[in-house]
């Protein structure tokens, strides 16, 4: 009996220096000594209560709950023992457990003011999970973050709520958040599949599939149930081998299989943002050696809307944009890319957009003439010969007011363009952009039937006049029937 009283004797003295040492908020040293008073009597709920207080203080919530469950074994009736309990279940997000807890406390004290609030913080976090359960299945990923927040208010050692904000931070292309929280988690538990898995995630959504793997190998070997890393293992397999046939495809120069394998890989995985839009913009750069320039830039439009950064998808739709002579909208694309990263490179090609843009809003002799950009000098003639005895007034002479307007004014821009590609000086200053009247030609002043004249070589007074210019106009209608037909 003296001997039991002893070490009661003793174990009052830990507890005390324990309480003394916890006032002083020194939580390491009061563990111990409550340590110490529960080796000497295991039997007091008090003691377990007491280390369960300071170890909740050290955020050892699990170590916790066990002492605080130990408390109230042992005295079934300990008030502060299930408010602990309550309390380690609700910060390990156990709202449930914790709900009865404080309802047990309540039963024990029914005006007991924290059970009350306690019980409505856990009321509040299954309402969160629940609408956190609704916001992931229908993808709304930021409503399932904004509830696991506020669940994490009164769950702070929750890991379950810490992943499944991960995992949506991630879904939304967080990715640094995202792998913060699950290197936390980690740093604690090294074996927990699912910060493995939201490691994994994060890596895979950022394109880096062989480290992605590794992750999800060492989840399911954690954990060889855990369907989600399962499913994004086999997903990353399978989007880097397509990816990879795609790429072999288009390097030997097999396009319309290239265009169908990249098809394909984007149908693996609608979450993978950054890899979807490498996809997009390699089939856009597919379509264009296909001549799929409109499906082309749509290509590049759904990569810049997946990565708003991705430079490579500006260019590649810019150029798409040049070749469609979509001017303005090829400025734009190359302004954004130069002011994102002003190389001289870039530099160029705004330059370079920016005078092809200039020089489409002159007009455009090439398509007045109806010949291409590389057309020969012969090429050249030959289709003037062909457009102005074509729109030559007197050949429509007998049209109505409007329609002979309307093909002077036609038959004067075939005489302009002619005289600007026929001459070598000319030529080049329009190819080049720069101005003609800097040359002293005034388009203005400009008279076709001197051009028409000089290259048919008809009679002195030819006009648009007159019967003597009507019957050689017609002459050399006769004459070129051919040429026109």
């Amino acid at each position: 009996m003296k001997g039991f009283q002893k070490k009661s004797w003793e174990a009052e003295g830990f507890k005390e220096q324990g309480n003394a040492f916890y006032i002083k908020k020194d939580y390491a040293e009061a563990f111990n000594y409550y340590t110490k008073a529960i080796d000497m009597c295991p039997k007091n709920a008090s003691y377990y209560g007491n280390r369960a207080a300071t170890l909740m203080m050290l955020g050892r919530y699990r170590e916790a709950l066990e002492d605080s469950q130990q408390a109230v074994r042992l005295d079934n009736s300990f008030m502060k023992g299930h408010l602990r309990e309550g309390k380690c279940h609700l910060s390990l997000g156990n709202a449930m457990a914790a709900s009865r807890c404080f309802q047990r406390v309540l039963e024990l004290e029914n005006d007991n003011s924290q059970a009350q609030q306690e019980l409505k913080n856990a009321e509040s976090i299954l309402e969160y999970e629940r609408m956190a359960e609704i916001g992931f299945e229908k993808r709304d990923f930021r409503m399932v973050v904004f509830c696991m927040d506020r669940a994490l208010e009164s769950a702070p050692a929750c890991h379950r709520f810490k992943i499944l904000k991960a995992e949506c931070l991630a879904l939304l292309g967080r990715y640094p958040e995202a792998q913060s929280v699950a290197s936390d988690i980690l740093r604690m538990d090294s074996t927990n599949a699912d910060a493995l898995y939201v490691r994994g995630l994060c890596l895979y959504y950022e394109d880096c599939i062989d480290k992605a793997v590794q992750f999800f190998v060492q989840a399911l070997r954690m954990a060889p149930d855990h369907d989600k890393a399962r499913l994004a293992c086999r997903n990353a397999k399978a989007l880097k081998a397509k990816k990879e046939e795609g790429n072999k495809a288009f390097k030997e120069g097999n396009f319309e299989a290239a265009y169908e394998l990249y098809s394909e890989a984007l149908t693996i995985d609608p979450n993978n943002i950054k890899t979807n839009a490498k996809l997009y913009c390699n089939r856009a750069t597919v379509g264009s050696k296909l001549k799929k320039l409109e499906q082309a830039i749509e290509d590049c439009t759904k990569a810049i809307k997946l990565d708003e950064t991705y430079i490579k998808a500006y260019l590649r739709r810019a150029q798409c944009y040049m070749d469609t002579e979509l001017y303005e909208e090829a400025v734009r694309d190359y302004e954004k890319v130069y002011q994102t990263e002003k190389t001289k490179e870039h530099k160029h090609f705004l330059k370079n957009a920016q005078l092809e843009l200039k020089k489409s809003k002159r007009k455009d002799y090439y398509k007045v003439l109806g010949v291409d950009k590389n057309a020969t000098e012969d090429e050249i003639k030959k289709a003037y010969r062909k457009r102005a005895l074509l729109h030559h007034p007197d050949r429509h002479s007998g049209a109505s007011p409007e329609v002979q307007k309307e093909e002077e004014k036609k038959f004067k821009e075939v005489g302009e363009a002619f005289s600007v590609l026929s001459d070598a000086k000319k030529k080049a200053r329009y190819d080049s952009g720069q101005d003609l009247e800097d040359d002293g030609m005034n388009m203005g002043d400009f008279d076709a039937n001197n051009i028409f004249k000089a290259f048919f070589g008809g009679p002195g007074g030819f006009s648009f006049e007159g019967n003597s210019s009507a019957v050689s106009v017609q002459k050399v209608f006769e004459k070129s029937r051919l040429c026109i037909f």
